[in-house]
């Protein structure tokens, strides 16, 4: 028997992109080669296997388009701070730790009583329960202005109304000036679509916030930096990924629910530090 879990209906979803990337570490040519992923199927009691569809491969490539993102910045910026805010059972620090970088991963109470049963704090990794939509954790993970900061949010947001949505990206623009942030975009084609994508089918939650041009955000103190879909990954990321995804993806780029789909980089308004 597995280990039993109890997770509220958003954060039921993080067991999508999970699943995703377990199925993909089985790959001959695996995008992620996320193994712990694996690990973690195995070890928790639940069926899994009613997730299906194509949004499992889509969860693989969102993640690995946000690694990308995430090494960009600290190949310019080694020692910099990452926080990686509703971040489900991501290993994304796993898979990207270059020895020197500080990264704090966010998520809501339930979330981070799973994920201590498998990871472990370190100087430089560091574990937060609290909520996006929160401020108290600000001052954690910036105890210092100066220091570079990526904050990243992957297929969270677009459970929340747009109000609340809007509300909090123009908090963290203002709290975190200078730094950078990345997160996903829907347009209505994806969002009005949901009850006919497997995985939704097999989970409670829905998503909320339609975004169809991410350049409409820069309202709230952001600056739009970049757009990609999963036809257009930037390039070092999309070099990695099976040739069925490079050029099958490409002839689907028109598609509306390719093409409005998108992995956002932001700039957040203010004096940037000088090593920028």
């Amino acid at each position: 028997m597995g280990m039993s879990i109890e997770l509220g209906e958003i954060q039921e979803t993080l067991l999508i992109p999970l699943y995703g990337r377990a199925l993909d570490a089985q790959n001959r040519r695996s995008v992620l080669g996320d193994r712990r992923a694996a690990e973690f199927v195995e070890a928790i009691d639940y069926d899994f296997a009613k997730f299906s569809g194509p949004s499992l491969a889509g969860s693989v490539l969102r993640a690995s388009i946000f690694d990308g993102y995430v090494e960009a910045f600290l190949q310019q910026h080694p020692s910099a701070t990452v926080v990686d805010v509703g971040c489900g059972l991501s290993t994304r620090f796993d898979r990207l730790d270059n020895g020197v970088v500080r990264w704090f991963d966010i998520d809501l109470e339930d979330t981070m009583a799973l994920r201590h049963r498998f990871f472990e704090e370190h100087d430089r990794y560091t574990m937060i329960t609290a909520s996006i939509f929160g401020t108290d954790w600000y001052d954690v993970v910036r105890p210092e202005p100066d220091i570079p900061v990526l904050l990243l949010s992957e297929a969270v947001l677009l459970y929340f109304p747009e109000s609340e949505v809007r509300a909090v990206l123009a908090r963290l623009a203002d709290a975190f000036r200078g730094c950078r942030i990345a997160f996903d975009t829907a347009g209505p084609v994806m969002m009005n679509n949901q009850d006919r994508n497997p995985v939704f089918k097999a989970v409670t939650a829905r998503m909320q916030w339609t975004c169809a041009d991410p350049a409409q955000l820069q309202t709230l103190g952001l600056r739009l930096r970049e757009s990609r879909t999963f036809a257009s990954p930037p390039p070092h990321v999309g070099r990695r990924w099976p040739a069925k995804y490079r050029y099958g993806l490409k002839l689907l780029g028109w598609a509306p629910p390719v093409s409005t789909y998108k992995m956002n980089l932001f700039d957040t308004q203010g004096a940037l530090p000088p090593q920028w």
